[in-house]
């Protein structure tokens, strides 16, 4: 068993919340002694009356390396539910159908404005764009939320693909069936597809999710890089069995399947796992604890560098998502134009900023924004972040007090209805490039 590692508290004074340690780690922990069976993972009768239950991640056949799965000790199993009945919730798209047509044109958002009327963390969800297909098992969403009250009294299944949130403003609660996850703004939150949860929110809340539908997440490859570098497996933690009592009026369940959500009245709660062991587990990781590599010659490295986690697909290096982030560092190159150079780049580019100023685009992009560079699109640093970069003396300097990240993928973004016609598109952001002017030659 890992031996559970203390976290800061949520609360000041508050007792510091437990962890486990490890991506990709065998886990096992257990809210009441002796509620994990010892050498087998259904037995006859389960300790303490519990029901055993199997969570799987992966097909069963899947090689050993990537077969997760986790064995659950419940109160009660989860096929104790209702039947369900369509649940509205217009904002949350799914796929590229769900899209709308859109020139090639680059395309950013200042930040969306939170709500007035009270709203938790699945009506306040805002699909910004969508490519792939959840039923094809290929492709992603990159959405945003806009929450200002807890899930009070509900619970909520994805079974459409896995989720990484990325909070902006607000601190989350991330209950899981497998225990608690605390998450501020720089740190992450991985949560496995199929997995119920629920978020309670400290104050109103604004934060970036990637709907995965592809491969499970997974550690990059590090190559020539050896191996330590960019995020490492002990700096993600995993949390511990932590069994809730039943609310009185039990809970309400929404579900995600196909695209559709649907809801259902549990007449427990989906946290009563008193005990659990295995590979799948709900994630959180702190970006501070990135090990950046870089140039310390000449030249800006390719982006790649800076990925945290890969979603593969059937051609080696080409992801369905990568998720990168472009955290504080020290810029030390000679004879180079430091911020990302012009590109268009097979990849597509969903970019969102935590806090802080991103190098490349100093005005107009501010913390809870958005940019999206499509296939092939033109972009770069705007024509002031070129002028100072060019006539910049080339000391070493550290880029600071910033956090920018990426959803990258290799098949096309399509906005949304809402990201055209709601959210608050910059119409002007082409025009930062306009003042770069041609030379007389």
């Amino acid at each position: 068993m890992n031996d559970p590692q203390p976290a800061a508290a949520a609360v000041p004074g508050a007792a510091p919340r437990r962890y486990q340690s490890g991506f990709g780690n065998e886990f096992a922990s257990e809210a009441l002694p002796g509620a994990l069976p010892a050498g087998r993972n259904s037995p006859q009768r389960v300790a303490h009356g519990l029901f055993a239950e199997l969570l799987s991640g992966s097909a069963f056949t899947a090689p050993r390396h990537l077969n997760l799965r986790s064995w659950l000790y419940r109160r009660q199993p989860s096929v104790v539910v209702g039947g369900y009945a369509p649940y509205a919730q217009p904002y949350w798209k799914t796929g590229a159908k769900d899209g709308v047509a859109c020139p090639p044109d680059p395309l950013r958002w200042h930040p969306p404005p939170l709500p007035d009327a009270p709203t938790d963390f699945v009506d306040g969800l805002r699909t910004v764009v969508v490519n792939g297909d959840a039923e094809a098992q290929t492709g992603m969403a990159a959405h945003v939320y806009l929450a200002n009250r807890s899930m009070q009294g509900r619970a909520l299944v994805d079974a459409d693909g896995e989720l990484l949130l990325v909070p902006q403003q607000g601190r989350l609660t991330i209950t899981t069936e497998l225990g608690v996850l605390e998450v501020v703004p720089g740190e992450i939150a991985l949560l496995p597809r199929g997995l119920a949860f629920r978020i309670d929110l400290d104050g109103p809340s604004r934060g970036y999710v990637c709907e995965n539908y592809g491969a499970p997440f997974r550690l990059p490859e590090l190559g020539p890089i050896g191996s330590n570098g960019l995020a490492n497996p002990r700096d993600f933690l995993a949390p511990v069995a932590a069994v809730e009592p039943a609310p009185a009026g039990g809970t309400t369940l929404i579900r995600k399947v196909g695209g559709a959500l649907w809801q259902a009245q549990l007449p427990g709660t989906p946290f009563d796992v008193v005990a659990w062991h295995g590979r799948l587990a709900p994630l959180k990781y702190d970006t501070a604890t990135f090990m950046v590599i870089g140039s310390i010659s000449f030249d800006h490295p390719d982006p790649s560098i800076f990925t945290v986690l890969t979603s593969a697909t059937d051609t080696p290096g080409t992801a369905n998502c990568d998720f990168v982030i472009f955290p504080p560092r020290w810029m030390v190159a000679e004879d180079t134009f430091r911020p990302p150079w012009y590109h268009r780049n097979v990849m597509s580019e969903f970019m969102g900023l935590v806090h802080g100023q991103y190098d490349a685009k100093p005005e107009g992009f501010r913390p809870g924004g958005m940019s999206l560079h499509n296939a092939l699109v033109p972009h770069g640093p705007d024509a002031e972040a070129f002028d100072k970069a060019s006539l910049a003396a080339l000391a070493p300097h550290k880029l600071d007090h910033t956090l920018a990240f990426m959803f990258e993928s290799r098949w096309r973004f399509h906005p949304t209805a809402y990201a055209l016609q709601e959210a608050p598109r910059d119409l002007a952001y082409a025009s930062c490039w306009a003042p770069l002017a041609r030379p007389a030659v």
